[in-house]
């Protein structure tokens, strides 16, 4: 692990110091050379509400290193190669998921966070832009949209990387459109690669500021094609402003198959809505969200809506308590209040009843919608005095539902730093 990060960092600081390759024969082989690191040291707490485990304290730094050049003096042409490494400095207070159970000295074993210590190529792409279109074959980070349904997860230290091939276009005014082909990804988790085969059809569309259209079909495979709509837009009424999302979507059987592996059997048939309403007034922050994920029925011939590749963290409370779908689907009626300043920061505090869409087993043998309620705070502000430095404080703290399954208080503290640099 050691040297793979140290050699990253000689490799791009050799890289940085050069503004351009050249062949023997004049011709540029790279040039704009631009280097963007990243340093994210964090400490998370975690108390999972489980008299069989230990709170989790784990203590681990991310860092990313991203090298993009221009190619060949070809115009429009680069390429960009990257790396992100995490490491714990030797601790081992927390369960990674990296197949290892580590244990204090009664063997007791800790609570799970998910930032193993691991090292992986991050990026390694090539790119070609001819007038309004991109074309990228390689990896790199895909977040489309507001990170539902493709994301990269990049809360978590390991952050996800897709291999895909893509032409993106806007070429047209107001539209921008794309078509990836993802034949597979790596992280969150230590080892985590997959194969996918999946298509992303994406085309976004802004009428006015008040009204931007966005429609996609994301065609995952062996699971499920996910297609919907989303409108949203933002409206300035001077001291306040105001933002919406309005978005359905539907979930139906797989077009598109690994053939390698066996092809699921159930039939996907879900919806998922979400409605939200935002205002900040002179900085203060406030809104309303209602989220529906629909469950499976009886006969099994309805599935529970999921999102098997976005940033999910992001949705449906801090404490990642429904990271996936319960069988029952969820319904996350949510409000947020905060304010947001310069030199001030951010707070921000969110409350979230969870309910399920259709009822589920009870702890005492009957059944019961009631997931539970959680209550999230956060604050981030600019470190003065050193540019591109960053941190944050967050606070999640989950109260137990009835369902089997989410019958434990859950609470988590997070403390950050983040700091990001770019030398070209």
């Amino acid at each position: 692990m050691k040297k793979i990060t140290m050699s990253a960092v000689a490799l791009t600081a050799i890289m940085g110091s050069f503004s351009s390759v050249s062949a023997a024969d004049g011709m540029n082989i790279l040039d704009d050379i631009k280097l963007d690191a990243q340093i994210r040291p964090r400490y998370e707490m975690v108390d999972d509400g489980n008299s069989a485990t230990n709170n989790a304290n784990a203590i681990t730094a991310r860092t990313k290193l991203k090298v993009t050049a221009n190619l060949f003096d070809v115009d429009g042409l680069s390429a960009s190669v990257g790396i992100i490494s995490v490491n714990n400095f030797g601790s081992h207070q927390y369960n990674p998921k990296d197949g290892h159970n580590y244990m204090d000295d009664s063997g007791k074993p800790y609570a799970v966070v998910v930032d193993p210590q691991y090292a992986m190529i991050s990026n390694a792409a090539i790119n070609y832009k001819v007038g309004d279109t991109l074309l990228h074959a390689g990896r790199g980070q895909v977040n489309l949209d507001n990170q539902r349904f493709i994301g990269t997860v990049g809360w978590r230290q390991l952050e996800r990387s897709y291999d895909s091939v893509f032409a993106a276009n806007n070429s047209i005014k107001n539209l921008s459109v794309l078509a990836a082909w993802v034949y597979g990804f790596q992280g969150v988790k230590a080892n985590e690669t997959a194969d996918t085969n999946t298509v992303l059809l994406h085309a976004a569309y802004t009428v006015m500021p008040a009204l931007k259209i966005t429609a996609y079909d994301y065609m995952i495979a062996n699971f499920a094609d996910t297609y919907g709509i989303a409108l949203t837009g933002k409206i300035d009424m001077n001291a306040v402003k105001l933002s919406y999302r309005a978005e359905y979507a539907m979930q139906s059987d797989a077009t598109m198959e690994i053939h390698t592996q066996t092809p699921t059997t159930g039939k996907a048939d879900a919806d998922y809505y979400n409605l939200d309403l935002g205002a900040n007034i002179s900085g203060i922050i406030a809104g309303v969200n209602y989220e529906f994920q629909s469950g499976a029925n009886a006969s099994g011939s309805e599935t529970a809506f999921k999102t098997p590749l976005g940033t999910n963290h992001k949705f449906n409370g801090w404490a990642d308590q429904f990271l996936g779908t319960p069988a029952g689907g969820l319904i996350d009626a949510n409000v947020r209040l905060g304010y947001k300043a310069k030199g001030i920061g951010k707070f921000l505090v969110v409350y979230h009843d969870f309910t399920a869409d259709t009822k589920m087993l009870n702890v005492n043998g009957t059944t019961t919608d009631d997931l539970g309620t959680e209550i999230d705070a956060l604050y981030a502000n600019k470190i003065p005095g050193v540019k591109g430095l960053s941190g944050l404080v967050k606070y999640a703290s989950y109260s137990k539902g009835s369902v089997v399954g989410h019958t434990n208080d859950v609470s988590k503290f997070w403390a950050m730093l983040d700091y990001k640099f770019s030398t070209k």
